[in-house]
């Protein structure tokens, strides 16, 4: 496809293609403008023709569903509504005179308001959650969802396999979503999601540490092959650093200080956001981390990138780093090791010499609970850096 031609639905601005479709006029007043319009975050027709169509898709599913409810119930014209002569309570039990919105409605409103400035997998945790609560129980809604239906979810996401885990986290997204549409509508909701019972620990594996032993085999054989793969391994293994953090690095989030010392500086970037705010901080690098970064640096290239393998396309691609370094390892650590199982390391190691237990929150962008950790700055680099070099 020549990229000067604009795929349908899109438009380019600044070589940027964007999103348009106008809304049809029967379904305008579900929304506060005529018409959809967004960047797609790409420059490549190819990929845009993918997103747009992806997107009409989308819109062509939901449309369809309100224009299901806008279709006239039979004999609506018979009803009395909140009458309670020839046509008694009892024989219209079965309508709903909700005044809540539908669930789908709910996503929209949640995601409208919360939703802003938020990476793609907040909106796709929210759609996934309450797109399984349709599937198992229909689009219905707020108050008229039940018990029953919420132990109806919950037993068909057991049948698909979802972990304990998977269900808390499905849950909380749900009760979410659920909590805040009711808010924003002013309505009081009995959320019938919350207090459901599962096991928890149904299928979670344990993320084991790396043993002491093991570490120094996979960092000694990281130095003997000395490539950008085992750079990324290295840098990880001595900062305890999550792999897609490490791996959207730019070469500039590298700093040499004054004296000689490495830092890492992690923070937000276009290409691959933070997992939390506290996630953003500054590493001492030390032992084979400064050994990486300081390989990482001596490479000449155009790129800007500390990983460019990984950073081929808008987003950071950390699954396809952590596949095949996960692969490479499991030669050399114990069955159930992975590379986030240094995170588990680090935070052992720092245990091992007795730190405080907020400085290790710090170097590894936990979060540190109690009001009076809400305040400052946090240590300086120097008080992160001997701890650094007390464990490497």
């Amino acid at each position: 496809m020549s990229e000067t031609i604009s795929p349908t639905f899109t438009f380019v601005k600044d070589g940027v293609f964007y999103f348009s479709r106008r809304i049809p006029k029967e379904l305008l007043r579900h929304y506060s403008s005529p018409r959809i319009a967004y960047s797609l975050r790409t420059r490549s027709g190819k990929i845009a023709e993918a997103r747009a169509r992806k997107a009409a898709d989308q819109l062509d599913d939901y449309w369809f569903h309100l224009r299901s409810q806008d279709v006239q119930l039979p004999g609506k014209h018979m009803l009395r509504m909140g009458a309670t002569g020839a046509i008694g309570s009892s024989s219209v039990s079965h309508v709903s005179l909700s005044s809540f919105v539908l669930l789908s409605e709910a996503v929209a409103i949640y995601l409208e308001q919360k939703g802003k400035g938020r990476p793609v997998t907040f909106h796709r945790a929210a759609e996934r959650a309450c797109g399984y609560v349709i599937d198992a129980c229909g689009d219905k809604h707020l108050d008229v969802y039940s018990k029953a239906d919420a132990n109806k979810f919950r037993d068909a996401l057991i049948a698909q396999g979802l972990a304990g885990s998977s269900l808390t986290r499905v849950f909380g997204t749900l009760r979410a979503v659920t909590n805040f549409a009711a808010s924003e509508q002013g309505l009081t909701l009995n959320n019938p999601f919350a207090g459901v019972y599962y096991d928890r620990t149904a299928g979670v594996s344990d993320r084991s540490p790396i043993p002491a032993d093991k570490l120094e085999a996979v960092q000694s054989k990281c130095r003997e092959i000395d490539d950008d793969l085992r750079w990324l391994v290295a840098l990880v293994s001595d900062t305890g650093m999550r792999l897609a953090e490490a791996a959207g690095l730019s070469k500039e989030d590298i700093v040499t200080k004054k004296d000689g010392s490495l830092v890492v500086c992690v923070r937000h970037h276009s290409w691959r956001r933070l997992k939390t705010k506290g996630s953003e901080r500054e590493v001492p690098l030390e032992g084979q981390a400064r050994w990486a970064a300081q390989r990482i640096l001596a490479q000449d290239g155009p790129s800007e990138f500390a990983f460019p393998r990984y950073n081929k396309t808008e987003t950071t691609n950390a699954n396809a780093a952590s596949a095949a370094l996960n692969k490479w390892m499991k030669e050399y650590t114990p069955a159930g090791c992975t590379m986030h199982s240094f995170r588990h390391s680090m935070r052992d190691r720092l245990r091992a010499v007795e730190r405080p237990a907020d400085i290790v929150d710090q170097i590894g962008g936990w979060r540190t609970d109690g009001v009076d950790h809400g305040y400052g700055s946090g240590y300086p680099l120097e008080v992160l850096q001997k701890w650094m070099k007390a464990v490497t």
